[in-house]
């Protein structure tokens, strides 16, 4: 397919001037700033770029949230990225994402440095064990709230009990997802479920999607050479992102599986105050990949792991792009990642799981997981819960 420019489409359409990259970045910095809510940001980032700043229109931001929610990773990382994109090209999509994701960014480096030193006291002890039961709370809750979207069809259930029958018989959850993703293929044509919105086609160009993939290998091979640790880091965040379909809650279950099973680089209990921060953090859950790089390797570590984390998204962004029509209207590619969403109903509820076995019950514990996860279904907003049990954690835990 041919090369097109990407323009900004009001820049097309009425002769605006585009925005400078100071100018996305800075505005992306504001709304990263209070970017709690997760995919519900998208909301925002529209009231910004499409009736503030006009910089897109309203259709080709709604093909952006479209494609976003097909791609694997955090959805609103990747709404900014594709604003950005959108907007000013590569420049834009790099700005958006600098801005949007540095104050997370920041945020979980200060709570790190303050987790490593503090953590043995035991008011932290305290706080961190009430923490720790409302991970356990929040991804049970995330796992019953993307069961009732997801599993709506005998097919869907079909491939749910697949996927935890495999995750049962330790099988890697990255082949699970796979073999559920063709599995859906099948039985979605067999029981006759299957759709094909309609979607028009943007447009992405290779020198773009060229620039990304070498600045991701030139990075590696950096690594490669200087720190193997890290060079390991980075390759696992980046897996972890390119399988994460539906979101960053959706990770938890490879994170656990690469960081506590294969590598060993955390414990449970801290991969858990890892998530537990990355709650109190505005941005997505997947800034918990900086956690991670900050106990593996201070903040080079940090850095590299909130790089590798979500450099695929934007990858696949501008890659995808000219072949979105194509893959949106394909009933195999449809069939597959919506397997792959089934799939993850029962990824969510493993991790869930092996979370809660970690955790040292007792009454009072049982009590704490009774009201954080009551509290949730009441639909009080996830970060109210977290600084509620914090205080709660910390005056009788």
């Amino acid at each position: 397919m041919k090369d097109m420019p990407t323009l900004n489409p009001k820049q097309a359409l009425d002769g605006n001037v585009s925005p400078t990259a100071f100018d996305i970045f800075t505005s992306f910095l504001k709304i990263g700033m209070t970017a709690f809510g997760g995919p519900a940001m998208a909301i925002y980032i529209k009231a910004m770029v499409v009736d503030k700043k006009k910089w897109l229109d309203e259709e080709t931001f709604r093909q952006g949230v479209a494609l976003c929610q097909t791609l694997p990773g955090a959805i609103a990382v990747n709404v900014a990225s594709y604003a950005g994109y959108r907007t000013l090209g590569l420049p834009g999509m790099i700005a958006a994402f600098a801005g949007f994701t540095l104050p997370a960014f920041l945020l979980m480096f200060v709570f790190s440095v303050l987790y490593i030193r503090t953590r043995s006291l035991p008011v932290m002890s305290s706080l961190f064990s009430g923490l720790e039961i409302i991970v356990v709370s929040i991804v049970f809750h995330a796992a019953a709230t993307f069961g009732r979207k997801a599993l709506c069809h005998p097919g869907d259930f079909i491939l749910f009990a697949i996927g935890a029958l495999l995750l049962f018989f330790k099988i890697n959850p990255f082949v699970v997802i796979v073999i559920v993703a063709l599995t859906g293929i099948f039985i979605y044509r067999w029981i006759g479920a299957e759709s094909t919105p309609e979607a028009r086609q943007p447009a992405g160009t290779k020198r773009d999607l060229f620039l990304i993939a070498a600045f991701f290998a030139v990075g590696l091979a950096v690594l490669w050479i200087f720190s193997r640790k890290l060079f390991d880091l980075a390759w696992v965040m980046a897996k972890i992102e390119l399988f994460a379909f539906g979101g960053g809650y959706t990770a938890l279950t490879l994170m656990f599986h690469e960081v506590v099973g294969v590598h060993r680089w955390l414990d449970h209990q801290t991969l858990m105050d890892g998530v537990a921060l990355g709650q109190i953090t505005p941005g997505p859950i997947l800034i918990t990949a900086a956690f991670i790089g900050y106990i593996i390797g201070d903040f080079a570590g940090a850095l590299v792991g909130t790089i590798a984390i979500f450099t695929p998204g934007m990858f696949l962004i501008v890659a995808i792009l000219p072949l979105f029509d194509r893959l949106r209207s394909s009933s195999l590619f449809l069939r597959a990642i919506r397997g792959t969403i089934s799939c993850f109903v029962a990824l969510l509820l493993y991790v869930a799981l092996k979370f809660a076995f970690a955790v040292h019950w007792d009454v009072k514990h049982f009590l704490f997981l009774a009201g954080s996860l009551g509290g949730l279904l009441a639909g009080i907003d996830i970060l109210y819960v977290v600084f509620a049990g914090a205080v709660a954690a910390v005056l009788f835990l």
